[in-house]
């Protein structure tokens, strides 16, 4: 994959190695002698994922990490410590400092080029995020990104596979204090757990005596329940071929036996606190997309959702020879409720309006406010005389009982004309089928009000 690479080391022989590494794969490689001017092109450049030397005179590599994940333009971006200290308590630093990983000098090349794609990976469906996040935020339609990330906590629910009891128990005491941790033994028993109940991380032991731990990476990066739930390996010292296949099976982090309980706690830590934030990041760009297609006031469907979807409505019955109606719905003399009553109680009537129409149609059928007071249905496989038996039912609900106007204002009387209209020539589009519905809800209007009217074809 194409991504662009900054080595930072203020040794040019380590730099120009993994430069010449991750030219041959292909990648784009910048390089920074040391921390200052790391962060200088960081600021002005598009990277995907670093490569921090932590031993560098002036400013150390744990700083450099921090002021990038402190900067909301730089957070996001992967970080992967290239460093000759392997004491835990270093790597617990570098991890609370925000750094995704650690590579220990000389550097394997196999794992080098596996943890940079997966992390280039994961930075590109992240950015894709947050280019439509930030589209939203700058009409107004969600908060800033960095009120989000500051809204990430780190407790959570980890479910810890592993069928070594005493092993198990330790990892749990470790974890318990900051984390609700459950140990299951079976991985079958595993997977049907994290599909039935709401987890924040797994942790899997490869060495489970009865199943097969990257199997079961492979069934939660399969599923779409738990497709983005981040999973953490734990492995023995030397087993790289499984560690590399788990990686290459979307596993987020490791841990190698024995587990320091510092450094497993800051990636558990870390894990949790990318996963909240990617959650609410994924749930602000659901709701934007869905008050693009709604109705804010009503909730129904908008104008724009109903015109790109009849479309695709009317050619389907026209290949299938299907039925498919369309009724518009007008709210009668509605001018003079929002004159005499005011617009909150206008907005009241809307409300329940589109809850009366939503309640007596069917589930396939499309409900949408076209504007004002004006709302459409559209009915498949619907022939006219059914249509118009739904429309005069729609009609009763309306006109039965009174619209609430608030505790203090009592009721109001409502009513609504209806015009029906089905598809029936081979040359009718969406704007046809409008046209002569609202021909038949002139007619309802001019006719009484308060009735359904059928335009012939």
């Amino acid at each position: 994959m194409s991504a662009r690479i900054l080595v930072v080391d203020d040794v040019a022989a380590n730099v120009k190695l993994l430069e010449a590494r991750l030219s041959a794969e292909y990648f784009e490689v910048l390089t920074a002698n040391g921390g200052p001017e790391a962060l200088n092109i960081v600021s002005r450049e598009k990277i995907d994922v670093i490569l921090l030397d932590v031993m560098m005179p002036g400013m150390d590599g744990f700083e450099v990490c921090r002021r990038l994940k402190a900067d909301p333009n730089t957070q996001h971006i992967p970080v992967v410590m290239v460093t000759a200290l392997d004491l835990p308590s270093d790597k617990v630093e570098g991890l609370e400092a925000g750094a995704d990983d650690f590579l220990t000098k000389p550097v394997d090349e196999v794992a080098l080029m596996t943890r940079v794609k997966n992390l280039a990976r994961l930075k590109v469906l992240t950015d894709e995020m947050i280019v439509r996040y930030s589209s939203g935020e700058q009409v107004g339609l969600q908060e800033s990104l960095s009120e989000l990330a500051g809204k990430v906590g780190n407790s959570g629910r980890i479910l810890l596979v592993d069928d070594n009891e005493r092993a198990a128990k330790r990892i749990k005491d470790s974890l318990q204090r900051h984390f609700s941790t459950f140990i299951e033994p079976s991985s079958e028993q595993a997977f049907h757990k994290l599909n039935d109940a709401e987890f924040d991380l797994v942790i899997i032991s490869l060495h489970l005596q009865e199943s097969d731990g990257l199997r079961l990476c492979s069934q939660i990066r399969s599923t779409d329940q738990t497709r983005h739930l981040p999973i953490i390996m734990m492995v023995g010292e030397g087993d790289n071929a499984r560690l590399l296949k788990g990686l290459d099976l979307g596993v987020n982090d490791y841990c190698i036996k024995p587990i320091d309980r510092n450094e497993l706690v800051a990636r558990v830590r870390t894990q949790i606190s990318r996963k909240r934030f990617t959650d609410q990041l994924r749930t602000r760009l659901e709701q934007s997309v869905e008050m693009a297609i709604t109705d804010p006031l009503t909730g129904l469907y908008n104008r724009r959702y109903m015109e790109k979807h009849m479309s695709m409505f009317v050619d389907e019955s026209l290949a299938t020879g299907s039925n498919l109606s369309l009724l518009i719905i007008d709210i009668d003399n509605f001018k003079s409720v929002n004159d005499q009553h005011g617009h909150d109680t206008g907005d009241m009537v809307l409300e329940q309006f589109a809850t009366r129409l939503r309640r007596n149609v069917r589930g396939i059928d499309l409900v949408c406010r076209l504007g004002g007071e004006e709302f459409v249905v559209l009915m498949p496989e619907t022939a006219k005389n059914d249509a118009c038996i739904v429309a005069e039912r729609l009609r009763n609900a309306i006109a039965a009982n009174p619209f609430s106007m608030g505790r203090t204002q009592g009721s109001l009387d409502v009513t609504a004309s209806i015009g029906v209209t089905t598809l029936e020539r081979e040359d009718d589009r969406p704007q046809t089928l409008l046209k002569r519905a609202d021909q038949a809800l002139y007619t309802a209007k001019r006719d009484g009000r308060n009735r359904v009217v059928t335009e012939a074809a």
